[in-house]
Order: C-alpha cells, then structure tokens, then sequence
C-alpha cells in the first residue's frame, strides 16, 4: 500500500496541529496571547547586554540577559542580537549554545595544574596561576632574549615566545596585545582576527 506524505502526516497527527489550534481559536483561546505572556515572564526584570559569540572571527552579536538573584547577577539566556550588522540576530549551532557554555554545571571553576612527571591535577589559586605564568615568561624570555646581532646591529628581541591571539580580540585588545608583546622583545605576533 503507498502511502502519501498527506496521509501520513494525517496519520501521526501532525497535519491536525493546525487544526487543533484554528479550534482552540473558534473557541475563544489566543494562543498568539498565550506565547506572547510566556516570553514575556521568561524576560521579565532581565538585563540584555550586547557582546560577541565567543567561537569564530566572523563576530556575530549576541545579547545576554542577565537577573540578579541576590546572590549576583546570573545568566538567564543567550540569543542572537538583531541590532547586530554582523548577524542581524542569527547564530550557527555553536553561538546558539553559547548559554550552555557558560552556564554549564560541569565547567571547571577553579585553576588546576599537572606538574611535570605528574599523574594527578591538583587546585591552585588564580594568584599562584598567574604568578607562575609570569615567572616562566620572564624565565623564557631572558633565557632567549638577543639585544644585538653578530655583526652588532641592535635587535632586541626574544626568539622563545611566540604570541597568538583569538578571534574574538577586537581591534583594541590586539593592539594591547601587540604593545605588551613588542615591548618585551617579541617579533612573531599572530591573531585569528584576519581569518
């Protein structure tokens, strides 16, 4: 027996979708209203804030709103931003779960650290992370700093560090970027920004 695509939407009962809500409308209930109050409540009291989609170079806009709860301001969704020139509002899979990103339960909170040799990960704080990242920069570029070449030109410039910046840094944050990189030495400076 061939079956339509008619009959078999008849059939599973998703061809009578529209007619359960032209009843529901010939009974007097509004969904239009209905919808219209749920999003309002889900955004009511939020704050919206325009930032950028974290993943590629492209930089669609996003807005997110954000309640204070008491304890401080909490994410309560990420959606496209249509003010946005980049995106007018539409985002691919991975800036649509953005929210997911940030909200999600298994994301780490604290720094950890696998020292060398080591099997285990262990806690550190925020001030002993950076301070070791600071120590081994300095360590790097100290160790591999060249002021002058072999024939005595003056280059000042460190051959150990190598900079990358991502693609969501904007104009200013690569120029920042470039500045403290230039400042100690560094020559190969990159970001993702041209993609």
């Amino acid at each position: 027996m061939a079956v339509t695509r008619r009959q078999l939407l008849k059939m599973t009962g998703i061809g009578s979708a529209g007619v359960a809500a032209t009843s529901f409308g010939a009974l007097g209930f509004d969904l239009a209203f209905a919808e219209d109050r749920a999003a309002k409540y889900k955004l009511e009291g939020v704050t919206a804030t325009p930032s950028i989609c974290p993943y590629c170079a492209v930089g669609c806009g996003t807005l997110v709103q954000t309640r204070d709860d008491g304890k401080g301001r909490q994410i309560i969704n990420i959606e496209g931003n249509p003010d946005s020139p980049i995106s007018t509002g539409s985002l691919c899979p991975k800036g649509a779960a953005t929210f997911q990103l940030a909200m999600n339960p298994k994301r780490l909170q604290q720094v950890q650290r696998r020292a060398p040799g080591s099997d285990k990960w262990e806690t550190m704080s925020l001030d002993a992370a950076m301070a070791r990242v600071t120590e081994l920069v300095a360590t790097s570029r100290d160790a591999t700093f060249v002021e002058r070449t072999a024939d005595g030109k003056l280059i000042n410039q460190t051959t150990g560090i190598f900079a990358l910046g991502g693609a969501t840094n904007d104009n200013e944050e690569n120029y920042l970027i470039a500045k403290v990189m230039r400042m100690m030495g560094v020559v190969r400076i990159e970001n993702q920004a041209r993609i």
